[in-house]
């Protein structure tokens, strides 16, 4: 009977002291520092709880959530503040197309001190469900285990696609989507059991895509549209450590081909398979009557590197004849600019392209000087959205299937590892502050010791079909053949 009142009388105390009516305590002239920084930002309405941390020498905090006519406190005796999914999800309905108000407090010395109100803006357009990204330690020169993740955006919950555990711990990279569907995907396998990884449904297939016509094997694919043609890269790429970049990647050699889904072969013309200078990273149209690409003029390397620049350029695509126009337009000259082109995005209605840029080369992982860089199709403009990049390396972007959301990939935090950030995008081309991808724990990329690689949005959750996919590299794949070149 004793111990019943002694847990009664702890729990009335508890209940009393996080009930504590803190909205009367001393103002502060100054918005409280989150970590990480969520001030600010516009969120999509399905996404998980931006949960953070007041680190401060006082641990205490109580935070008012507010939108409308919902509203809650969330209390933090430790300053890590943990939001209910629940309470955040009707919260976050109310706020759509509005904003969620924050007040912080903490008690100091026996009292209660409030910051300045914190708004969180709502955007009314929802972002894909999924998020699918590459897991790998930061120096890319060596690695162990790796594989491809995705993530629910809702929740907190990651599951792997691929573990190169299943293959004999060898490379896994380059993962592609056909127009965000999570059913129609494709991913390589280096080194051991190679081959590049097709699905489509619960069909998968290997190939060999390395020909006597082509310099390697594929890289860096976009999907067309219709999910008949692939893009590719092929490169000879050389990686090395850098004296002040930690890594250093070129290529001494690339083209760009079209991979016939249907026919198994290689589609190509002179001017993208030229030895007179290097092509990479293509991308189609949303239309896909269009393919963008980068292009160089071939020098020697290494000893060039810091004078190798790619523009950006667009050859039309006839998906009905699986042929090349003519005509090659430069929509950003690197010798005129002064940068180096790289990843280009067309958003899904056409009219911008996101694309990164940095003072040379192919490889802006680890420039400092890498920012993202908007086009505006239409008017033929462009700019460095200021509200996305930072001091630091952005590299890796992709588009939602909505066109209003960003994902790319940052080094703001601390320099070493890339973390996803997401930013909405108006249909003006203005951005939004981007957030990082919230996590259960505050602390959770403290203590991650890899990074995010090639983060893509997808519209559900990709299939395990891991086992199958081990199969058949044991086998091994088809092998591709060329045509048109």
């Amino acid at each position: 009977m004793m111990e019943r009142f002694y847990c009664f009388l702890v729990a009335t105390i508890l209940f009393c002291a996080c009930s504590e009516n803190w909205e009367d305590g001393k103002r502060l002239n100054e918005a409280p520092v989150l970590f990480p920084d969520y001030a600010g930002t516009t969120i999509p309405y399905n996404i998980a709880p931006l949960n953070f941390a007041i680190r401060s020498d006082e641990c205490r905090v109580s935070v008012l959530f507010e939108a409308g006519t919902v509203k809650f406190k969330v209390e933090a005796p430790d300053g890590e503040v943990r939001i209910p999914e629940r309470k955040w999800g009707r919260l976050l309905q109310e706020a759509k197309g509005d904003s969620v108000r924050l007040t912080v407090a903490r008690k100091k010395e026996g009292r209660w001190e409030v910051w300045q109100p914190v708004p969180l803006y709502v955007a009314a357009d929802p972002v894909d469900s999924y998020l699918v990204y590459r897991l790998v330690e930061p120096g890319y020169a060596l690695w162990n285990k790796m594989g491809i993740y995705q993530r629910e955006l809702e929740s907190f919950e990651e599951t792997a696609v691929f573990e190169n555990k299943m293959t004999d711990y060898n490379c896994v990279n380059c993962h592609s989507f056909c127009g965000h569907d999570p059913d129609k995907m494709l991913f390589h396998l280096r080194a051991k059991l190679a081959g590049t990884v097709l699905t489509d449904g619960g069909e998968v297939e290997l190939l060999d895509t390395k020909t006597d016509k082509t310099i390697s094997a594929f890289t860096y694919p976009y999907w067309h549209p219709s999910g008949r043609y692939i893009a590719f890269s092929t490169n000879k790429t050389t990686q090395q450590l850098h004296p002040t970049q930690r890594t250093e990647v070129y290529d001494t050699a690339s083209d760009v081909v079209v991979y016939d889904v249907e026919r198994h072969t290689v589609l190509s013309v002179p001017g993208l398979a030229s030895k007179a200078s290097f092509e990479t990273f293509p991308s189609f149209s949303p239309d896909g009557k269009s393919l963008y690409y980068c292009t160089a003029p071939a020098c020697l390397m290494p000893d060039s590197i810091g004078e190798l620049a790619y523009s950006l350029c667009r050859i039309p695509f006839d998906p009905d004849l699986g042929t090349f126009g003519t005509q090659v337009d430069t929509l950003f000259d690197a010798r005129a600019n002064g940068k180096s082109v790289s990843f280009p995005r067309v958003s899904p209605d056409g009219r911008f392209l996101l694309c990164t840029l940095s003072g040379y080369g192919t490889f802006p992982i680890w420039h400092k000087d890498a920012d993202l860089y908007m086009i505006d199709l239409e008017s033929g403009s462009g700019f460095c959205p200021e509200t996305l990049n930072s001091r630091d390396t952005e590299s890796y972007h992709s588009w939602s299937s909505n066109g209003r959301w960003v994902v790319f990939s940052s080094r703001r935090l601390d320099g070493l590892y890339t973390r996803p950030f997401i930013a909405y995008v108006g249909k003006d081309g203005k951005t939004g502050k981007p957030f990082l991808l919230p996590q259960k724990e505050a602390d959770y990329y403290d203590g991650l010791m890899k990074s995010y690689n090639i983060p893509e949005f997808v519209t559900g959750k990709v299939a395990d079909r891991a086992y199958q996919i081990r199969c058949l590299a044991e086998r091994g794949g088809r092998t591709v053949s060329c045509s048109g070149s």
